[in-house]
Order: structure tokens, then sequence, then C-alpha cells
């Protein structure tokens, strides 16, 4: 059945792929919400649908809005009826929520806020679902992953803000019985990321025959770790939660009880590699040779941890996986790159 969704925060990276997904997989009507700053890029609209029939362009409306503003009259008219709601605006580099935390507060609380109270009134809603991360739960010993309702233990401005944009999802379901699910992904790589990102930034310094900067433990020996997850996978993942939304509901909350009724689900990346593999991985595929230094990065900028963690069970056991391995995917991004290097610049 064809619906309308609001994808906010569609020009950003994985709010860009996700309308992708969605154009090639859904003939659903897609309208992207964006204030297009630093991440909000409509260079990755046009260069994404230069191939698509005209058709299937006019299924997606951009329009201009910052959320930190409550919504006018005349947005309200374009998305009011919508059926679904993906937010995915939001601050998300760790390193500016640190030089610049009151941004961070008001792109992540307080335009969460804006949105849920907008969405109290909006006629057709069936869910709204807020793109969260891994960083709510803060630093991972070797071996831990955190399920979804483990404690959280933010340690940098935009984890914690991403975590106050969740407590306020929560409280609205619980106070005006809005349909929400709250996801967190782990470290996410493709194509058209913006290139300060490790993955992009890696690879044009390599391209560059720069040195790159592995940040590792307080004694240099042991590289920092992620979950690395592919865009297309995210997508696919986001879009199965939304196809499955009270089938996961029940799953989650068999009894409903005094507890909890706001459905959180962990999106786990497909392999943990540390930041030194994957650069060896990227020098391997793209041919060019790596020069590297383990660097004691989070002595010098609190807020940078060495490993996060979370447990995909949940999500597993409901019927989804991944597509893509890391290698196979990465291979595939480093190749795209190459052909496309104008993504690698700043």
């Amino acid at each position: 059945m064809s619906k309308k969704v609001v994808v906010t925060g569609g020009a950003g990276f994985i709010g860009h792929i996700l309308i992708k997904y969605i154009l090639d997989n859904t003939d659903w009507e897609v309208i992207s919400l964006d204030r297009l700053d630093y991440s909000g890029n409509l260079n990755r609209f046009s260069h994404m649908l230069k191939d698509y029939p005209e058709k299937e362009k006019t299924r997606l409306q951009i329009i201009y809005h910052d959320l930190k503003s409550e919504i006018n009259n005349l947005l309200d008219g374009k998305i009011k009826d919508a059926e679904i709601v993906f937010h995915l605006a939001a601050s998300s580099h760790v390193d500016r929520s640190i030089v610049d935390p009151l941004t961070f507060v008001e792109d992540n609380v307080l335009a969460t806020a804006n949105l849920l109270n907008y969405a109290r009134f909006m006629d057709n809603l069936e869910l709204l679902a807020y793109f969260s991360t891994d960083e709510v739960f803060g630093p991972a010993k070797p071996g831990q992953s955190f399920l979804e309702w483990d404690r959280y233990n933010s340690t940098n401005p935009y984890s914690a803000a991403k975590a106050g944009g969740e407590e306020l999802a929560i409280a609205f379901e619980n106070t005006y019985g809005l349909p929400i699910v709250i996801s967190h992904c782990m470290n996410v790589y493709g194509e058209r990321q913006h290139p300060e990102k490790y993955i992009p930034n890696t690879l044009w310094k390599l391209k560059n025959n720069k040195k790159i900067t592995i940040h590792a433990s307080k004694d240099k020996s042991t590289p920092g770790s992620r979950h690395y997850i592919y865009s297309e996978d995210v997508a696919n993942s986001v879009m199965f939660i939304t196809e499955n939304f009270e089938k996961l509901k029940k799953m989650q909350f068999p009894i409903d009880d005094i507890g909890p009724k706001c459905l959180k689900v962990n999106i786990p990346g497909t392999k943990e590699l540390d930041n030194l593999e994957v650069a060896k991985l990227i020098s391997e595929f793209s041919g060019f040779s790596l020069d590297y230094e383990l660097v004691d990065f989070h002595s010098s900028r609190p807020g940078h941890d060495l490993r996060y963690a979370i447990d995909g069970t949940f999500i597993r056991k409901a019927g989804w996986e991944p597509n893509y391995t890391v290698e196979d995917s990465l291979e595939k991004l480093v190749k795209w790159y190459l052909e496309n290097p104008e993504w690698l610049e700043f």
C-alpha cells in the first residue's frame, strides 16, 4: 500500500541512503526535511538520482526547515497527513560536540521535542522512528555488548544529546500514546559520507600520501575498535523494523506492565574491527601504501571512547540479518570512491 513518509535529515548521509532504499523498494511518496548545514548536502540527491526516470524523481519532495523552530502552517499542510516519520536529523560529529556542546543540545534535544510535539497532532501517524546511536551506552569492555534497555553512560555531548532525545520520545509515547520506535546503530559507512568521517578520510589520506592517525589506548598499544555496518544494511534494517513494528513490540513487551512500553531495537554491526584493521583493508583494496601512527587521543580529547558495542540478538531473533560482509562492502565502497573522487574532498 502506498504511503507518504517524512525523512528528517534526508539530505544527510544515512538519510539519503534511506530515501534511496525507499524509492527503490516501495511506491511511497517521500518528503525530505532538512536545514542543509555542513552534513546536509543536496548534491547527494542530484548524484544519487541522476539515472532515475523523471517519474521516480517526482516521488521525492525536498523541503527546507530547521527543526529548532516549530513546524509552521505552510509546512504543516505538506506533512500533516504522512503515515511514517523517520527522524534522522541531528548533529552527529563527536569532535564538534566537544567544541560546541550547546548546539548539539539544540539540534538533538530541542529539535526532537519540536517534532514530537507536532507529531501529537498528525492525522494519520502510524510510526515515528527515532534514529539514535550505540554511543548512548558509553564505552564497552572487551567482550561486553549492551542490550536495548541497558543503562546509559554518555561520555560526550553528542551521545548525551541523543539520549535526551530518546527520553523525550519515550515520554511522548507514555504520555500521548505516540507510536514510537528507537533504534541504536553502530558505525555506518557508505557512499557520499561526510569526508571527515574515518573511512573516507582514511582513503583520502592514503591517496594523498598522508599519515593516518589511529585512535588507540593510553599506552598506544591497542587501537580503538568499532562494529561496522554498511549503509544499505542500515536502510534495510530500518525498513524491517518499520514493517514489523507490532511484531517486535509484542516480542519485547509480552506483558503490558508498568515497565517501559516504547520499542527499542539495536542495529548491530556485521563485524568488529579495530581502526588499524580498517585502515589496512582500505589500503589493500585501494592499492595505496599505508603510513600510520597510533595516538592516545582520549587523554587529550576526553569523550572519545576506545570501544562501543551493542547486542543484536533481538533483531536477529525477529528475522533480520545484514546482507553485506564488512570486507565485501568496504571493497565495493573503496572502488566507488575512487570512481567518484569528488566525494572525498572537503
